[in-house]
């Protein structure tokens, strides 16, 4: 019998098959859950559907956790698991509660000491890391850079001042359509010889894990336009 628990439950980050990327007691877990709290319920029941062909939709409930949530509503999706039932949360993408809104019920959940299970599964943050060549004991992740075009440089030269003098990784993540401008960015306000990775499409049939110096970047052709990518840089 599934333990009564709040369960994160990783997604694929793109159309790749979910018994690639997710153990087979992931699907164990979701057969047994019932009260599942999800970023977009659409995709959710796409993905559930996907994991275990023999799940039985209409009989779920979906709680809806997003940007768009209020506040005061959050707490309440806990009820289910306060009542003993196990309960699921599902992200857009990867890991749950990680760079993700998810985190605000995880918080929830550990305040009232009620059991929280992170499941196994893929996280572009840590695969990009893996893949890159740069640290991995000291690292920080800043999410989204400033859109503004003369904040952003800012913090890419503080983020590049962090690498030398603490010599720590540090990813960051850009809209897909705004990722050559990060690339032309970084190339600006970065030494020539600062280290770049681009991973791009991570776990999917056309992955592409690249890292090169800026000045190496300046000089290379690329096509990340509309891909899914996560940026780090070091020295």
């Amino acid at each position: 019998m599934l333990k009564t628990a709040l369960y994160l439950i990783p997604v694929p980050l793109g159309d790749t098959p979910v018994e690639q990327v997710l153990p087979s007691y992931n699907r164990e877990v979701i057969a047994g859950i019932r009260h599942f709290i999800v970023e977009n319920v659409r995709s959710a029941r796409r993905f559930l559907k996907k994991s275990n062909p023999d799940i039985c939709i209409d009989d779920l409930t979906f709680y809806e956790l997003n940007r768009h949530t209020e506040a005061t509503e959050v707490s309440g999706f806990l009820e289910p698991l306060r009542r003993g039932y196990a309960t699921g949360v599902i992200s857009e993408a990867g890991c749950p509660a990680v760079a993700d809104p998810g985190a605000d019920v995880v918080a929830i959940a550990q305040r009232e000491h009620l059991p929280v299970v992170p499941l196994v599964g893929p996280s572009s943050i840590l695969m990009s890391l893996m893949a890159s060549g740069f640290n991995g004991q000291s690292f920080a992740f800043q999410g989204y850079l400033p859109i503004e075009a003369g904040e952003r440089i800012k913090r890419i030269k503080q983020l590049e001042q962090r690498v030398y003098a603490e010599g720590q990784t540090q990813i960051f993540i850009e809209t897909p359509y705004r990722n050559h401008k990060m690339i032309e960015d970084l190339v600006r306000a970065c030494r020539s010889h600062t280290r770049l990775c681009v991973a791009a499409d991570i776990s999917c049939p056309d992955e592409s894990i690249r890292t090169l110096s800026l000045g190496e970047w300046a000089k290379t052709k690329y096509d990340y336009q509309k891909t899914p990518a996560i940026f780090l840089l070091y020295k």
